[in-house]
């Protein structure tokens, strides 16, 4: 039996992603191995951050009942959960007829070997310049990718969007059935800029991404 540390869990809707707007079960685990600069949830990337012991089979009731009051997509966050020591087995629990499993990842963690039978959605990271972790990037990972997944580009400057334009040339990832995203870093960066520099570089495959539970409750309000 799994176990896991789980900084908390909640329902809200998806702020990013493919399924922005849809209500869907949170759950965060504690531990990341970057730090990015413009992080929003440093406060659960610490080992010894407050956290509660769980169990794959009590995570799976927490899914349950989350299912049973009409939500359709579980979300593994952190942190990065990826490195959470039993997260496949629990990939493959909740693993249900007509549920979304979403695991949003950092980038920096190899996702072939998640990707088999029990295979969940991929929300990945390309962290850029203003994060100071693009050296820990596993571009392999773009290989991995299908048309349920994304790539988020997390960006702070204009720096950040020439450096995402190239990455996207060099990969042809706009050639790729998986979506791109640009995602400002709230407060840092106008969304209005991102536009114009989509309307000057032709970015015709990518979508502008706002964090709704930003704009919708206080950006540094937990649990939403």
């Amino acid at each position: 039996m799994g176990n896991f540390r789980l900084a908390e869990h909640f329902i809200s809707i998806n702020g990013e992603g493919r399924a922005a707007g849809e209500l869907a079960l949170f759950l965060r685990f504690t531990g990341c191995n970057l730090r990015c600069g413009w992080c929003d949830t440093m406060w659960a990337n610490e080992k010894d951050t407050p956290h509660i012991a769980v169990t794959t089979q009590e995570l799976v009731s927490v899914a349950e009942s989350a299912i049973s009051q009409g939500v359709r997509n579980i979300t593994l966050t952190g942190g990065e959960p990826l490195l959470q020591n039993d997260i496949a087995e629990l990939i493959a629990a909740l693993d249900m007829p007509g549920v979304r499993v979403e695991i949003e990842t950092n980038g920096s963690v190899a996702l072939k070997p998640f990707a088999g039978e029990h295979r969940p959605v991929f929300t990945v990271d390309y962290k850029l310049p203003s994060s100071g972790m693009e050296r820990f990037m596993l571009t392999e990972n773009f290989d991995v990718l299908g048309e349920r997944d994304c790539v988020k580009f997390v960006v702070a400057s204009h720096e950040d969007l020439e450096r995402a334009a190239q990455v996207i040339d060099e990969y042809r990832l706009d050639r790729k059935p998986c979506a791109l995203f640009f995602s400002p870093v709230f407060g840092r960066i106008q969304p209005a800029e991102i536009v114009d520099f989509m309307k000057e570089r032709q970015l015709g495959g990518v979508r502008l991404q706002l964090q709704l539970h930003k704009i919708i409750w206080d950006p540094e309000k937990r649990g939403v």
